[in-house]
């Protein structure tokens, strides 16, 4: 993607155009090479592209798909075009004149049907300005050599500013149609393109790199948690070593929290349908929310976010100003119908347990508070050596007014104008996105890079406006009268599950002492050294350590191997020497060993690195 000082978006860089033509390019040559493809979409990513293919069915019914060998094909016919140096040219087209050039590709008459309606993109995503999409369309194609798309670009000027050595085809994968599972599952190939050799091969060592570190995968291995089809999509079951990382950032939270002055409250699952229309979340909700419950004539749903009840919890007693600001912290499962198409391992899913709090304060307090918040971010990051991560502060759109967003021009630029102030103030790294506010108020969304480049959202920051007065929430103010309070909604540490994807990811299991699941491994040499193991285990576990012992029958270096697979911080061989002298062999990690390690010292070192959440062994 584009380097972080660059000022330009990447949806105007040169290398989004790039990949966008060539996912062009590989759309031409599928169907050069299977004529009776019908095209889906093919937008660039972050990292480079795809376009989405049916294939129809084969003479046993069965769904066409791609094969390694298909990939080669596809690469080869796309630098026979690449080498064609053909011009991309731009049109406008009617509606019917779409229809016309599109007739025998029905996924793209239903774009341009959705289009008309306002109610798709280009690429088949919701609008959700249905009335500003119709105002503002245009329906445009983009043509080379003797393929054409439907498409409003950009692109490069020719196909063979695209360098021939600096693009690969990188996968394929299933996917449904608008990522819906009622649809036709398509075949999507991936792509990737640079602007020469260098670059492709350090994306494809890091890509390499991501898959090892691949929190599914890792999931697996290191028995953290598991998804059953019984239980349901997006419903993980965390095992006992994943619980372990849960209540250890619960831990840091709570830590954090009470020293900066929150108190935690708890609210129930569920709740009566009036609430959430009270909130103003039902209407534009209720097509990612569970389906309503209904017992003696009255429905329920499952709670999709806490604001509500906290809001609830402030109303709950008379307010003052002595009692501002007010914080109201909560670990609260939440849940969402996130699309089929859209689950993701612990990334996307229909349950998550945030890490969420409301801050209700007066005005004058709103910008310190806000800045309290970033700064709780910041020290998560320096825990967790987050080095790269940018603060997208989004904004409201004035055609959304009263549609969208809350209609209140005036409130909303004020809010605004305190979020931008305090990012000016933090010195952080930020970017202002138009369109994408919440409708209660502006927020910030932080987007935050593992250390193999892989781009996550990760925690948000709110201010509301909008639902204190929808709840009619008022505090006494110094001169005696009734004043609402902001609410600043934030979550640092976002929603377990996809924090927890994230670090799976970032240390590649390789988790700092203090929130390794299991800490120390003891390994007996022989049986004859059983009980001062036990004796091992048993100090270390009375000094708050995590110690497993393996007495099992395998020999000493398939247990260290063993350990080593599930990334234990500290391996402790002890044998008769050891007894003997009541020390220990360690084996770190990393590699290191140190020999005749007395008992209490390194009972003592692993302590320290717990207790200060050192990142080193």
């Amino acid at each position: 993607m584009q380097p972080m000082d660059s000022a330009e978006p990447y949806e105007q860089s040169e290398l989004y155009k790039l990949r966008h033509t060539a996912a062009h390019v590989m759309a031409q040559a599928v169907l050069d090479l299977f004529p009776g493809a019908k095209l889906g979409i093919g937008p660039p990513v972050d990292d480079g592209f795809y376009y989405d293919f049916d294939l129809g069915e084969d003479e046993n019914g069965r769904r066409r798909t791609f094969n390694p060998a298909d990939l080669a094909r596809i690469e080869k016919r796309m630098r026979q075009i690449i080498a064609g140096k053909h011009p991309l040219r731009y049109k406008v087209v009617t509606a019917d004149e779409a229809r016309e050039l599109f007739k025998d590709q029905p996924y793209k008459l239903e774009i341009i049907d959705g289009l008309l309606r306002g109610e798709f993109n280009e690429y088949g995503g919701d609008v959700e300005d249905k009335a500003r999409a119709i105002e503002e369309l245009v329906i445009s194609t983009y043509r080379h050599d003797a393929f054409e798309d439907l498409c409003k670009g950009p692109h490069v000027a020719h196909t063979g500013l695209i360098p021939v050595d600096a693009f690969t085809l990188t996968g394929t994968a299933a996917a449904y149609w608008r990522g819906d599972q009622s649809r036709p599952m398509l075949q999507r190939i991936y792509g990737t393109a640079w602007f020469n050799k260098k670059d492709l091969k350090r994306h494809m060592q890091l890509m390499e790199e991501a898959k090892k570190r691949d929190h599914r995968k890792l999931g697996r291995e290191l028995d953290l948690f598991v998804m059953d089809e019984e239980i349901g999509p997006g419903l993980p079951l965390w095992l006992p070593n994943g619980n372990i990382l849960r209540e250890e950032l619960e831990n840091l939270a709570h830590e954090m929290e009470d020293a900066a002055g929150y108190q935690r409250v708890a609210t129930p699952h569920i709740a009566k349908e009036e609430l959430f229309r009270h909130s103003g979340h039902l209407p534009f909700f209720a097509d990612s929310m569970f389906p309503p419950m209904e017992r003696e004539d009255t429905r329920y749903y499952l709670k999709p976010m806490n604001c509500p009840f906290h809001h609830k919890i402030f109303a709950a007693r008379p307010r003052s100003y002595r009692d501002l600001p007010l914080r109201l912290a909560e670990y609260g499962m939440v849940y969402r119908y996130e699309q089929s198409g859209e689950l993701f391992g612990l990334m996307r899913v229909r349950a998550a347990d945030q890490n969420d709090a409301h801050i209700y304060c007066a005005e004058e307090q709103v910008e310190e508070e806000f800045m309290a918040v970033i700064d709780l971010y910041r020290r998560y990051f320096d825990l967790f050596g987050i080095e790269r991560f940018v603060m997208r502060f989004s904004k409201h759109d004035r055609k959304g007014l009263g549609v969208k967003y809350a209609n209140d021009e005036a409130a909303w630029l004020k809010a605004e104008d305190i979020v931008r102030r305090v990012m000016q103030k933090a010195g952080v790294p930020y970017e202002e996105v138009d369109g994408e506010a919440a409708f209660y108020g502006p927020k910030i969304d932080v987007q935050a890079w593992s250390v193999v480049g892989r781009e996550f959202t990760l925690a948000t920051n709110q201010i509301d406006f909008v639902q204190p007065a929808r709840f009619d929430l008022t505090f006494t103010n110094r001169d005696g009268r009734p004043e609402m309070p902001y609410c600043i909604h934030r979550a640092p540490l976002g929603a377990h599950e996809r924090y927890i994807g994230f670090l799976i990811e970032h240390y590649g299991g390789n988790f700092p002492v203090w929130l390794s699941p299991e800490q120390v491994r003891v390994i007996p040499i022989t049986d004859d050294h059983h009980d001062y193991a036990r004796r091992v285990a048993a100090h270390l576990v009375d000094n708050g350590i995590r110690a497993h012992i393996d007495l099992g029958s395998e020999r000493m270096g398939a247990k260290i191997r063993a350990a080593q697979l599930m990334k234990v911080p500290y391996m402790v061989i002890v044998g008769g020497q050891e007894a003997a002298a009541e020390t220990l062999a360690v084996r770190y990690r990393d590699g290191e060993q140190r020999n005749d390690v007395p008992l209490a010292e390194f009972a003592a070192h692993v302590q320290k690195r717990i207790r200060t959440r050192s990142a080193e062994l």
